[in-house]
C-alpha cells in the first residue's frame, strides 16, 4: 500500500475512533524545542517540577526518544465544555475545578482509543512496523510536535489553538518506524491579542508566549507541594483544581467542537468548599476514583480548598477552617490558620 494510501485510511480511522483532527511530522521536526526548555530550566520556572529537568534529551528531542521512529502521528480529541467554565468564580462558597478534570481520567480515555488505532495501522502496514503511544506521561513535548504536525500552534498562554477547534482538546502521540507523508506546520494565527495574558489572576506570563510555572494556578494547586507563597493566595480565589482563565476567554474558541467521549461529560461540578474541606483520605479516594483529581492527594486537595475558604469571605465558613488548624499535615493546618484569619 502507498504511503499516502495509508495516511489517507488512518485519518479516516482516526476520525471512526473519535480523534477530531490528526496531523504527522518527523520525529526531528521540532529543533527550537530543546533551546526553549533549557532556557526556562535555567530560569527556575518549571518550580518543583523537577522531572521537567530529567531526561532533557529526550524530552528536547523525539528523535532521541526513540531514534527508529520515522513518523510522529499527532491526534486532538475534544473536551470542549458545554457552559461557560468562569461562572463559578462568582459563586464563592463552592469549588472551582478544571474541565480538563470534571470528567474520567482523560490518559486512559486517550490512550485507549491511541492504542487501538496504532493496533489498526500495525495491521495495515505488515509485519517488521512498530509504534509507542503517548499521553502526556513520557519526555515528550507534544505541543511543538502538534504545532509541526500542522494541528494548530502554540498560543500566547503556551497552550495549543486549533482555527478549528479553539483550545479546548487533548494531545496524544503515536510515534511509529512507518515513513508516512509529513505535513506542513501551522504558524502562530494570535495576532495583536492578548485576552489570555490579560486575564491571568497571578500574572503567571512573563511575556507573550512564555509562562512562569511558579505563579500559574493550575501549578500550584496540582503540582506545588506544601505551602503556597502568601502573596499568591488571595489571588487563587475559589479556584482549587486548575484554572482555565486563559483557555476560556481565547476568541478562537468560537470554533471549538463539542466533545464526542461521554467519559468527558462532567460529573464533579462545583461543589461546597465546606463538604470538601471535611473529606478523609478514605472518603478522598472514593469521591474522586477514576479522576485525575485523584493523583494530588486528600492532603494537597483540602490545602487548596481551605485557601478557597479563606477567600470566600463568608464568615459562616470559619468554623470548618478552624476545624482543621491541626490536621496533621502542615500544609492542610497552616493554610487553615490562613484561612481563619482571613474570615476573622
Amino acid at each position: 500500500m502507498k504511503s499516502t494510501d495509508l495516511k489517507q485510511r488512518l485519518a479516516a480511522q482516526a476520525q471512526a475512533e473519535g480523534f477530531a483532527a490528526m496531523g504527522i511530522c518527523a520525529p526531528d521536526a521540532t529543533p527550537e524545542a530543546a533551546p526553549r526548555l533549557m532556557q526556562f530550566l535555567e530560569e527556575g520556572r518549571h518550580g518543583q517540577m523537577h522531572w521537567m529537568a530529567e531526561r532533557t534529551e529526550w524530552r528536547g528531542s523525539a528523535a532521541a526518544l526513540w531514534p527508529e521512529a520515522r513518523s510522529v502521528i499527532m491526534l486532538a480529541e475534544p473536551y470542549t465544555p458545554a457552559a461557560d467554565p468562569l461562572e463559578v468564580l462568582s459563586h464563592p462558597d463552592r469549588a472551582a475545578i478544571s474541565v480538563y478534570a470534571q470528567g474520567k481520567d482523560y490518559h486512559d480515555l486517550v490512550k485507549r482509543r491511541l492504542k487501538r488505532l496504532g493496533r489498526w495501522l500495525l495491521d495495515q502496514a505488515g509485519q517488521g512496523e512498530a509504534i509507542k503511544v503517548f499521553v502526556d506521561t513520557a519526555p515528550v513535548m507534544e505541543k511543538p510536535l502538534a504545532q509541526a504536525a500542522g494541528l494548530g500552534w502554540q498560543g500566547k498562554h503556551t497552550n495549543l489553538l486549533s482555527r478549528d477547534l479553539g483550545n479546548w482538546f487533548f494531545l496524544g502521540a503515536i510515534f511509529t518506524t512507518i515513513d508516512l507523508p509529513k505535513d506542513a506546520p501551522e504558524t502562530s494565527r494570535c495576532g495583536t491579542c492578548t485576552a489570555c495574558l490579560d486575564i491571568c489572576p497571578t500574572r503567571a506570563f512573563p511575556a507573550p508566549y512564555q509562562l512562569d510555572a511558579r505563579r500559574c494556578i493550575s501549578y500550584l494547586t496540582i503540582e506545588h507541594k506544601g505551602p503556597v507563597d502568601p502573596d499568591l493566595r488571595p489571588l487563587l480565589g475559589n479556584r482549587i483544581y486548575g484554572c482555565d482563565d486563559c483557555l476560556a476567554i481565547c476568541p478562537w474558541n468560537k470554533f471549538a467542537q463539542a466533545a464526542t467521549e461521554l467519559g468527558y461529560r462532567p460529573r464533579i461540578g462545583a461543589p461546597d468548599l465546606a463538604e470538601l474541606a471535611m473529606l478523609d483520605d478514605t472518603a478522598f479516594r472514593a469521591r474522586f476514583a477514576g479522576s485525575p483529581i485523584k493523583r494530588i492527594g486528600r492532603d494537597r486537595f483540602v490545602r487548596n480548598v481551605l485557601y478557597a475558604i479563606g477567600n470566600s469571605a463568608l464568615p459562616a465558613l470559619r468554623p470548618v477552617a478552624q476545624s482543621l488548624m491541626d490536621d496533621p499535615d502542615p500544609a492542610v493546618a497552616d493554610a487553615a490558620g490562613w484561612a481563619v484569619g482571613r474570615l476573622s
